[in-house]
């Protein structure tokens, strides 16, 4: 039960955001990176994503696609258990959304999304999969140019099985233009503070969460009790950087350091059995992306 609230933000927050970016990213390549501090472990992330939208009628879409994250722990630490079983995570969402012009000024977004999360280390079962969903009130009004501070306003009701809570959860984000060379976003995962050095650069520095949530396929025993999930749990802080290829196509660095990291292995409650690591360490994620 204590892991359910400690990390009910962190999966619902992050849920919610890749729910709207599924909305606005078509495609996404990403590299993320923490060498671990002080000790010999490192974690990798590679991530690919694709959304294919399909016009039904004007302003309508319907949005298929699919995500698939590639985690790579590499526990060199000294550990007493064998960590074999827990090098390799694979997480693959099936994204289904539909979009809609609900009145001139909002949009209406939904989306189902079921998700494989595993070690994948034999076939898939029940304790491998989950479903999440979520709907959205959009008001996006950045491209109306009678506005002196353009601005976006999210709200939303999502649905997330990794947090063992039975009903959905509320969400606000908000984005505002201040003038034509600074923005903010005020939200979770990720707030920000962007400067524009012209149309292709800006810079940025920022706050947000990062994390994942894992069946072992191959449980263990630690501490005596059974270990079945993984999880992990990034704060991170610092300064990015994104280049404008074109209208749709951006390139983008970030660059940080997280003053929490909490990578924990769980029994089949999910409750904490033995932490991995929890040293600070620098972050790095980069990547391409095309956007409507």
């Amino acid at each position: 039960m204590q892991y359910r609230f400690l990390c009910l933000p962190l999966m619902f927050f992050v849920f919610t955001t890749q729910a709207y970016a599924q909305l606005t990213d078509l495609a996404r390549l990403e590299y993320s990176f923490i060498p671990q501090s002080n000790t010999d472990d490192d974690y990798t992330r590679i991530r690919a994503s694709l959304n294919f939208p399909i016009e039904t009628k004007k302003d309508c879409y319907l949005i298929l696609g699919a995500e698939y994250n590639r985690i790579i722990l590499d526990l060199d630490d000294n550990y007493p258990f064998n960590t074999q079983g827990l090098k390799r995570i694979h997480i693959i969402d099936v994204n289904l959304g539909y979009t809609f012009k609900w009145n001139k000024d909002w949009r209406i977004g939904l989306k189902i999304n079921p998700r494989i999360a595993s070690t994948l280390s034999r076939s898939t079962d029940a304790d491998d999969i989950f479903l999440n969903g979520g709907v959205f009130a959009i008001n996006d009004r950045t491209k109306d140019e009678s506005l002196k501070k353009p601005y976006r306003l999210i709200l939303g009701l999502t649905y997330n099985a990794t947090t063992g809570l039975p009903f959905p959860l509320p969400f606000i984000s908000y984005y505002r233009a201040i003038n034509e060379k600074w923005s903010f976003s005020a939200g979770i995962p990720k707030s920000n503070l962007k400067y524009f050095l012209d149309q292709k650069n800006n810079v940025q520095a920022f706050v947000g969460l990062d994390g994942y949530l894992a069946h072992l396929q191959e449980p263990s025993v630690v501490n005596g009790q059974s270990v079945d999930h993984i999880s992990l749990s990034v704060a991170v802080g610092g300064l990015g950087y994104e280049y404008l290829f074109s209208k749709h196509l951006v390139g983008y660095l970030y660059t940080g350091y997280t003053f929490r990291l909490n990578n924990v292995l769980r029994n089949e409650n999910r409750e904490e059995v033995f932490k991995l690591d929890e040293v600070n360490a620098f972050y790095l994620r980069t990547g391409i992306k095309f956007k409507i």
